[in-house]
C-alpha cells in the first residue's frame, strides 16, 4: 500500500508540474492532445529534437493480453513518450500497479519505430519490464518484443499484432501472443473495437482471448474506455486473472 499510494502521488506530481509540459527540444511544436505550444531555442539540451507527451490512467482492472495482471483489482498507471522528428522514432517509459509474483508495481522502458510500407502502418518495438520488490527469487524482468500491421480505409481500420518474450516474468518462459482488431469510428469521438488473439506459454497458460468495447474521447485530453474481456483459459487456472470482466478505464493525456 505505501508504494501504491507513493506511485499515485509521483503522477499527481507529474501531472501538475509545468516543466513536464516543455519541448526539451528547442524551437519545436509540442503536441499535447489535440493542441501545440512552441518554445524558444535551448541550444544546450542533448536529447535528439522531437516531441514529448505524458499521460496518466486508472481503471477497474488492469488487463494485458486480455489476461488481469491485477488480479481483477483497480489500477493506475502514467507513462512518459518522446517521439522524434518525422514520427519514424519513439522511445518512452512507464509504471502500473499490479498484483503479481510479490509486486505491486511493474516499471517499463521501451523504444521503437514506426514506418510506413505499401500503405501499411507499421510499429516495431523492443520494451523492459521489472517487477518492483517482487517475492525473493522470483523471476521480476523481462523482455517484450512487438510487431504491429495496421491500416485504416474510411471509418475502418484493422491492427495485426504479434508479440513474444524469450522468458518470462515469474515462472513462465519463452511465450508468443498474436492478436486481431477490427475498429470503426462511429463520431470524431466514439470509435468501436474488438480483438481476439491467442497466447501461447512455456510452464504457464495457453488461452484464447477476446474483448470488445468502445472508446469516447470526452475531450481532446480525455478518454473514456468501456470494454468487456474473457477468455478460454482451463476452469483450473484463476478466475480472477483469466475469468471475464467489464472493465471501465479512463486516461488523461497532455
Amino acid at each position: 500500500m505505501t508504494r501504491l499510494l507513493a506511485f499515485i502521488a509521483l503522477a499527481t506530481g507529474l501531472a501538475a508540474s509545468p516543466a513536464l509540459g516543455q519541448t526539451s527540444t528547442g524551437a519545436h511544436s509540442v503536441q499535447s492532445g489535440g493542441g501545440s505550444q512552441t518554445h524558444g531555442e535551448r541550444p544546450h539540451l542533448l536529447w535528439p529534437r522531437g516531441d514529448w507527451a505524458f499521460s496518466m490512467g486508472a481503471g477497474t482492472d488492469n488487463r494485458s493480453k486480455d489476461a488481469s495482471k491485477s488480479l481483477g483489482d483497480p489500477y493506475v498507471s502514467a507513462s512518459a513518450d518522446w517521439e522524434g522528428e518525422g514520427g519514424l522514432f519513439y522511445a518512452g517509459a512507464g509504471a502500473e500497479t499490479i498484483d503479481a509474483g510479490g509486486s505491486d508495481l511493474q516499471l517499463e522502458a521501451f523504444i521503437g519505430m514506426q514506418p510506413e510500407l505499401a500503405g501499411f502502418d507499421l510499429d516495431l518495438s523492443v520494451t523492459r519490464q521489472w517487477r518492483i520488490d517482487a517475492d525473493p527469487g522470483a523471476d521480476a524482468d523481462n523482455w517484450e518484443i512487438t510487431a504491429n500491421v495496421s491500416r485504416s480505409i474510411g471509418k475502418a481500420s484493422g491492427r495485426l499484432q504479434f508479440q513474444t518474450s524469450p522468458d518470462g516474468a515469474g515462472a513462465t518462459g519463452r511465450w508468443t501472443w498474436v492478436e486481431a482488431r477490427l475498429g470503426w469510428t462511429f463520431t470524431d469521438r466514439l470509435k468501436g473495437t474488438a480483438a481476439i488473439g491467442r497466447r501461447e506459454q512455456q510452464d504457464s497458460v495457453d488461452y484464447t482471448g477476446w474483448n470488445a468495447g468502445v472508446t469516447w474521447s470526452m475531450s481532446r485530453h480525455l478518454d473514456l474506455d468501456l470494454r468487456w474481456y474473457d477468455t478460454n483459459a482451463d476452469p483450473g487456472a484463476s478466475e480472477a486473472q483469466y475469468g471475464s470482466a467489464l472493465v471501465a478505464a479512463v486516461n488523461y493525456a497532455f
